[in-house]
């Protein structure tokens, strides 16, 4: 699907609904939509972003899902959610106090639907969202309630210091750790 300039444009501050259930395996946390997700209403949308082939690759999807497959996710357990819900060009277009009150707004999120696991995807938009300065790339000490929290890097195409598979393999250690009692017993 392509869109003009005008209409990408269009879809800034543009709400995405989350996909999401209540006592999911794992809930995925990205920083907030880009204007091609608001404009097509799918999580992860930009042709160039890793997500979907990084999910497959960690083994949480039997096949590569496209962004409009995205209500597969909760067959496997999985939903996505983001720390700022409005839509924009780039990620530094944020302020620090709307990662503060979006990770304020998504510890409320995690308390009501009890997720295992809260993935972020992006390791400086969760230290911005719970101002944890030294977090890194892995499991966190925080938990929100009983959901432990882990930080992933961030899958779009301009983070191209983490190499697809070194995403692939940092996601399939989430997938190992949040399904370890199921595939043990």
């Amino acid at each position: 699907m392509r869109f003009t300039p005008e209409e990408l444009a269009a879809a800034r501050d543009r709400l995405v609904p989350d996909v999401a259930a209540s006592g999911l395996r794992v809930l995925f946390c990205g920083i907030n939509p880009g204007l091609m997700t608001a404009a097509t209403g799918h999580h992860f949308a930009r042709p160039g972003n890793r997500f979907w082939p990084a999910l497959h690759a960690a083994g949480f999807t039997p096949r590569r899902l496209r962004p409009d497959e995205q209500e597969e996710l909760l067959a496997h357990g999985l939903g996505i959610t983001n720390i700022v819900a409005r839509a924009t060009a780039r990620a530094d277009e944020l302020s620090a106090e709307e990662y503060r009150e979006g990770g304020r707004l998504l510890a409320e999120k995690v308390a009501r639907l009890r997720p295992h696991w809260l993935a972020v995807a992006g390791v400086t938009a969760y230290r911005l969202a719970f101002d944890d300065k030294r977090a890194a790339i892995g499991p966190q000490q925080r938990t929100l309630g009983e959901t432990r929290i882990w930080a992933l890097p961030n899958p779009s195409g301009l983070n191209a210091h983490w190499t697809p598979q070194a995403l692939a393999e940092e996601y399939g250690r989430l997938r190992a750790a949040a399904f370890a009692t199921e595939d043990d017993g």
